[in-house]
């Protein structure tokens, strides 16, 4: 109440001294005008009079008052009139003049002196008279003067109703200018404020429904956004809170990041870690007017973003967004995540040469299918390569740079992109823990020896401390490999290779996503129903079946889709019950294998659609474009099943994820056997993706499992992948690092 006085008696001072003095140079400017107009006037009907009446003076004829009545005088609006001879000798023409002119005596004398015509104002009884002193030249005779009065006062009556009126204007002003600015505070204010209270309020009490609704106007965003991360941060305490409660009353050695957290501190002993990935984290574009911050579809980032989010450190990638530049500091560095600052991204330029011939070229068409026995053909060219080594090479100064005054830094490096990396950091910095983690498959020996720089590879990725890989069978081909390329000792007691004084430890870290007690304990959810989820896409099915991937030719897509096409074939009822989503992420498409890959599967969704849909129903939906997890998850948990069918696949985590968002422990998962996670989820149905009978077979068991056997399999695949979540992978790996003597 005091705070809406203030404002009202504000606003009126406010209004009021603008009126005033506004108000004062109007009448000012209006008093001024109506006095030359008086003026003027008075002395036209003076000079009309003066012919009339008064030219016969000038021969020094007598005036004949009678002549001049009072009706007269006022005929020309005088309020007096009267002729002047000397002091002595003035005749007022009319009663109203003689006392006028006691107030008029000198200023007439001063205007016969003169000898020349003047007007001027005077004041009688409190009102104003404008006075024409008319100077009347006579032959040998002295000048006399004729002299009018005019009535002034009119002039103060319309001054004063100028400042009446502005008077009303001003306080209807005041009065409208106070009742709108309340009811803006009421609405567009205090209304907006009490909404941020009810966020505060949802934000302490959980209720995640009434938080997530957006700030009512615009201008509050930037308010919401910060309240958001002080509720993200009470509600992850409360969890964590929560967590830690748990694992004590059931005295489980579950790793999450908090523990993660403190692991490393005594781990790293505050030295400085480092990731390098050709994948950025975060990646900032333009959506219009606006810049949106986005996270890419990647596993890589999947796995390593809640790392750097538990540990802090530094974040080294390749900037990749079309607003990336105007979001970095001048050192190419950005907090990340948004809002929470967590850790630092420094980010990379590669030039479209760069990119093309080291991404696309030498990594995406030479080492991936290389890697991948998938029966598409490796390409190898020297321009690639040499790109290659430079944009490594360009990340090895990165690195150098930042860590140049660190002692024993920690460098974790990502995958196929940078073979060359640990053995140029190694030059520089021998007192550097280096690890590279090998996130694809690694072929048999006879595979990667088609490679022309298989020795540079191999020679560059030995220049770590450790290097991981997803299973011990890809370790196993990784030191088959360097026993048959390169001189040197391989040492196969503790998996680990020896060339002159670098030791290099080769070991399987099976890597796995952010899942802990509180996600496997979250089953109080119910369950999404796949009539809901496919209802905005005009279709409708009693069973659901999903499936995300890459559009790669290693996923195993048209395997997928003539698998279903079989499967319907084979068991007719569930056509027109049925419907498989498939989520496909557009990837690398300026490779022509991976254009037509698009095609193709495009092409085969399109023709298995086309031979079996029917009214509101079709047995593929196939969603081309990349999806945000909040996006994906409602198909995760609305599914009867989700299907893994890579050809050839380092781990795979969409089957974890998969698992993870299973919070009724229902649900099947079909797995491919040549996918790394069939090596740990032995719940799942492990085919074989190129047997499309055995694949349309396993649908069908997994839509008739009973209930009982799927919470079975699905209660141990989720308690396998909480044990061994993405933060006992990292720990794994970087106290295995720790451990290494340089």
């Amino acid at each position: 109440m005091r705070i809406n006085l203030a404002l009202i008696v504000s606003i009126i001072v406010a209004v009021g001294i603008v009126a005033f003095a506004f108000t004062a140079i109007q009448s000012s400017s209006e008093r001024q005008k109506l006095n030359n107009e008086l003026q003027a006037n008075t002395v036209r009907l003076a000079e009309d009079f003066y012919k009339s009446h008064f030219k016969h003076l000038e021969k020094g004829d007598s005036l004949t008052s009678k002549e001049i009545t009072d009706s007269v005088i006022s005929q020309y609006n005088f309020v007096g009139m009267a002729v002047y001879y000397n002091r002595d000798s003035v005749i007022p023409l009319n009663d109203s003049t003689r006392p006028l002119l006691e107030h008029s005596s000198d200023f007439i004398a001063r205007t016969i002196s003169a000898d020349s015509s003047m007007g001027n104002m005077i004041k009688v009884s409190g009102k104003k008279f404008y006075e024409y002193i008319r100077v009347i030249k006579r032959q040998d005779k002295p000048s006399i003067a004729a002299i009018f009065y005019a009535d002034a006062g009119y002039i103060r009556n319309i001054i004063n109703s100028i400042w009446l009126g502005n008077f009303f204007r001003w306080f209807l002003q005041a009065l409208i200018i106070s009742v709108v600015t309340l009811l803006i505070i009421r609405w567009g204010i205090l209304a907006p404020i009490n909404k941020v209270v009810e966020w505060i309020k949802a934000a302490r009490f959980g209720n995640v429904e009434q938080f997530e609704k957006g700030p009512p106007i615009s201008f509050l965003r930037p308010l919401y956004k910060e309240i958001s991360g002080i509720a993200q941060a009470m509600q992850e305490a409360k969890a964590i809170a929560q967590e830690e409660a748990r694992l004590r009353t059931t005295a489980e050695a579950i790793w999450t990041p908090e523990r993660l957290n403190e692991e490393m501190k005594q781990v790293l002993e505050d030295k400085m870690m480092v990731v390098v990935s050709n994948r950025e984290p975060y990646m900032h574009v333009r959506a219009g007017k606006e810049i949106k911050c986005i996270v890419p579809a990647s596993g890589m980032v999947t796995a390593m973003e809640p790392i750097l989010k538990a540990c802090g450190g530094l974040w080294i990638a390749s900037g990749s967004g079309d607003a990336d530049r105007e979001t970095v500091d001048k050192n190419d560095k950005v907090q990340v995540p948004p809002y929470e600052n967590k850790y630092t991204l420094r980010r990379v330029w590669l030039t479209k040469e760069q990119e093309d011939h080291y991404y696309y070229g030498f990594a995406n068409e030479g080492l991936w299918p290389l890697c991948h026995i998938a029966h598409t053909r490796p390409v190898f060219r020297i321009e690639d390569w040499e790109y290659y080594q430079q944009v490594n090479q360009m990340y090895a100064d990165a690195v150098l740079e930042e860590i140049k005054n660190q002692e024993d830094p920690f460098i974790l490096v990502q995958d196929y992109h940078f073979a060359l990396l640990p053995k140029l950091i190694k030059e520089q910095r021998p007192d550097a823990k280096v690890a590279i983690f090998w996130h694809i498959p690694w072929p048999n020996p006879e595979s990667f020896g088609i490679c022309p720089w298989q020795r540079e590879l191999l020679s560059g990725m030995l220049g770590a401390d450790l290097i991981g890989f997803h299973t011990q069978y890809h370790c196993n081909n990784f030191l088959e490999t360097v026993n048959n390329t390169l001189e040197s000792r391989v040492i196969w007691e503790n998996f680990s290779v020896k060339i002159g004084n670098q030791f290099t430890l080769v070991k399987p870290f099976p890597i796995s996503i952010a899942f802990t007690l509180k996600d496997y304990d979250s089953g109080s959810e119910t369950r999404e129903r796949g009539t809901d989820v496919l209802k905005q896409y005009g279709l409708n099915a009693d069973y659901l079946g999903i499936g995300v991937d890459r559009i790669d030719y290693t996923k195993g897509l048209i395997e997928k889709f003539l698998a279903i096409e079989r499967f319907l074939e084979k068991n007719p009822f569930y056509q027109g019950q049925f419907t498989f989503v498939q989520i496909g992420a557009p990837s690398r498409s300026l490779l022509k294998t991976y254009a037509d890959t698009i095609s193709a599967v495009e092409h085969e969704a399109n023709r298995i659609n086309w031979k079996f849909k029917s009214k509101n129903w079709q047995p593929i939906l196939f969603l081309k474009r990349h999806h945000s997890h909040e996006e994906i998850l409602p198909f995760y948990k609305a599914a009867n099943l989700c299907m893994v069918t890579s050809l050839h696949d380092g781990m795979n985590l969409v089957a974890k994820e998969f698992i993870a968002s299973r919070n009724q422990n229902d649900g099947v998962l079909i797995l491919s056997q040549f996918a790394g996670a069939s090596q740990e989820l032995l719940g799942a149905m492990i085919i074989n993706p190129y047997d499309i009978e055995q694949t349309a077979d396993a649908i069908k068991t997994a839509l008739e499992m009973p209930k009982e056997l799927q919470y079975h399999k699905m209660k141990q695949m989720r308690r396998v992948i909480m044990g061994h979540n993405v933060y006992s992978w990292a720990a794994a790996i970087l106290r295995t690092m720790a451990s290494i003597q340089n």
